[in-house]
């Protein structure tokens, strides 16, 4: 952990400049080929260096995962102007690796302009990316019965852009009917801090369209944030709850290596999986003895 702690420290100075996208949506939304689509769009046309940090699913049973999201960026997966590096989830919630922030800061340091990190894709939960980008783009799609998700509070409106995906043959006029519904359903939410009004667009990588529309409301979005002192404080907010969380980690770590704690942790355990203390009074007891012991 400390070599790649004195690692981040040292291209510290060198982060912070590209931008950080996160694109999330339900399985089968076609985020790697809509990424595949947009990052051929920003080298090809923009002449600008992408990375892509995509998260594959790990598995309980094995906890091998497939990888296989270069196969859906068949074209920027082999461009010399872009780099896609694929990770295994690895347990943690929330649709990102363990070290997606780590490499996130690598990624800046190399001199890349963009950085997409593409989440799992296991619904309404999976929010830890907007924790750590300046742009999250929500991708949906028409007829799978998501459409009345759009009047409820959670993903939706944490979302700054929203894309209804596949948008083309015979799904363009259900995308269509979707984007007017979700573009309506978002006026129900209060105004977002910054006041940006997330836009709703449908896309279709398939037939490259919609593709420069969204990459226009992700720089829209990033020239209203940095306008409005956002991008910077939520950055800043982002640091901290990075710094927060590691320290979370790193004491429970520490203090379960113990093997006095341990074996108190050992005992509650017994007596949790016995039903004769609940799981809650186990833990604010484990917890109590711990600080005594400190």
């Amino acid at each position: 952990a400390q070599p790649a702690a004195e690692l981040l420290d040292a291209v510290l100075p060198q982060t912070g400049k590209a931008r950080r996208v996160g694109i999330t949506g339900v399985p089968g939304a076609g985020k790697s080929t809509l990424i595949d689509a947009l990052g051929m769009h920003l080298v090809r046309d923009r002449g600008e260096r992408v990375a892509v940090l995509s998260i594959d699913p790990s598995s309980p049973v094995s906890g091998g995962s497939l990888l296989g999201d270069k196969t859906r960026m068949a074209r920027l997966a082999v461009e010399p102007m872009a780099f896609v590096r694929p990770s295994p989830a690895r347990g943690p919630l929330g649709g990102v690796a363990p070290r997606t922030r780590e490499a996130i800061l690598l990624c800046e340091a190399a001199g890349f302009d963009t950085v997409f990190v593409e989440t799992v894709g296991v619904g309404q939960s999976e929010i830890a990316v907007r924790q750590m980008t300046d742009c999250f783009v929500l991708l949906l799609l028409a007829g799978a019965g998501d459409e009345l998700q759009g009047v409820k509070r959670g993903i939706v409106e944490m979302a700054d852009i929203l894309a209804i995906t596949k948008a083309d043959g015979a799904n363009r006029e259900a995308a269509a009917r979707a984007r007017s519904d979700y573009a309506g359903a978002m006026q129900l939410f209060p105004p977002a801090e910054d006041r940006w009004s997330p836009p709703v667009l449908t896309t279709s990588a398939l037939e490259g369209e919609g593709i420069h529309e969204l990459w226009a409301a992700v720089l829209a979005h990033q020239t209203h944030a940095e306008a409005s002192g956002r991008r910077l404080a939520r950055r800043r907010e982002q640091a901290v709850a990075w710094m927060r969380e590691l320290v979370t980690t790193g004491l429970g770590r520490a203090l379960t290596a113990e093997p006095g704690v341990a074996a108190v942790v050992a005992d509650y355990e017994t007596r949790v999986a016995e039903f004769k203390i609940s799981a809650v009074s186990a833990a604010n007891e484990v917890i109590r003895r711990c600080l005594r012991r400190g």
